[in-house]
């Protein structure tokens, strides 16, 4: 009988996983109403900006970068939204399209300088987070409401099952939940991510389009960055230099507590997804308490991160360790 196996790599993802069952199974033992499906429906409806920016971030800190300028992107994306739709009169379907460019460029750019110019991504994408939100305020320091049809429409529109139902933001993050799992795994390039993250001078060694892949990876973040700009002023009616202030660090938070490693090479998309899920669920805790402050989210969110980050130090030290062990005999 062939005995069940389970790979090393894949520990991460059960355990966030298990975390995320553990946390809702108390919610719903603790809290009348807790357990019924529009809560769970909930967690996507109000993440559903971040499980897209969750998703972009996670083929960068796979290939072993870092983008700092998401949060801003999602701001300028509002910013750039609200303007041409409220200030210009264009019609949406000739704004969205220029919202979209806007992270596109900015990743493509901060992608260009980071291979070409050999910089390091940390200081690229905090240039570009500095750029990005001094730019929103350059077309404007007061909130611009959202008064458009077609976004007050989008807006409102609730997508039934039942007596639960879902937003159209919901449908567009499943998109790019499923578009992302099919280009990390079933794709040249999602293959040259994990070889990128895991060793890029042997990704090299072995002729694999290292610098085209990495502009593509921080092009393909300043785009999920910029969509879920769009979602975002689709959840918020308005665009605003603050909005998303310190959204890069949940990202890189959920996309830590899913199970991939800062080092690179090592980590999952729907991970990532249950690492938002988690960041939803302490939120929803919270409120359902009612009597503790929102900034026990920071801290719950904080105390997680260093221990999944030192749950991944220990993984990754017994791993050397067997190889160690295994090349000495």
């Amino acid at each position: 009988m062939k005995k069940l196996s389970f790979n090393s790599k894949h520990y991460p993802v059960f355990v966030t996983l298990g975390l995320f069952l553990v946390m809702y199974l108390f919610g719903s033992a603790k809290y009348t109403g807790f357990s019924s499906p529009q809560v769970f429906f909930n967690l996507f409806i109000d993440n559903a900006f971040l499980i897209i920016v969750a998703v972009g971030m996670t083929f960068v800190i796979l290939s072993g970068g870092i983008d700092l300028s998401v949060g801003s992107v999602i701001a300028l994306t509002s910013m750039v939204t609200a303007s041409l739709i409220e200030n210009a009169q264009l019609s949406p379907w000739i704004v969205l399209p220029i919202a979209l460019l806007i992270g596109t460029t900015l990743g493509l750019i901060m992608g260009c300088l980071i291979h070409f110019y050999n910089l390091q991504p940390f200081i690229v994408t905090l240039a570009g987070m500095f750029l990005a939100r001094g730019l929103s305020y350059l077309i404007s320091v007061e909130t611009i409401a959202i008064t458009n049809p077609f976004f007050q429409y989008v807006a409102s529109t609730k997508l039934y099952f039942g007596e639960f139902f879902i937003s159209i933001s919901v449908i567009i993050a499943i998109i790019v939940i499923l578009a992302a799992v099919f280009i990390a795994h079933y794709t040249k390039f999602g293959r040259t991510i994990y070889a990128i993250g895991g060793s890029e001078q042997s990704a090299l060694l072995m002729g694999l389009p290292v610098g085209r892949t990495k502009i593509l990876i921080y092009t393909m973040s300043g785009f999920c960055s910029s969509l879920a700009g769009i979602v975002f002023t689709f959840y918020m009616l308005s665009g605003y230099g603050l909005h998303a202030n310190g959204l890069e660090l949940d990202a890189i938070a959920a996309v830590v507590i899913g199970g991939t490693l800062l080092t690179g090479g090592v980590g999952y998309v729907a991970g990532s997804v249950v690492g938002v899920l988690i960041l939803g669920i302490i939120q929803t805790l919270i409120v359902f308490e009612g009597t503790l402050s929102s900034w026990w989210t920071k801290i719950a969110i904080g105390v997680l991160l260093l221990l999944f980050i030192v749950f991944q130090r220990v993984s990754v030290l017994r791993t050397e360790n067997k190889k160690v062990t295994i090349s000495q005999h």
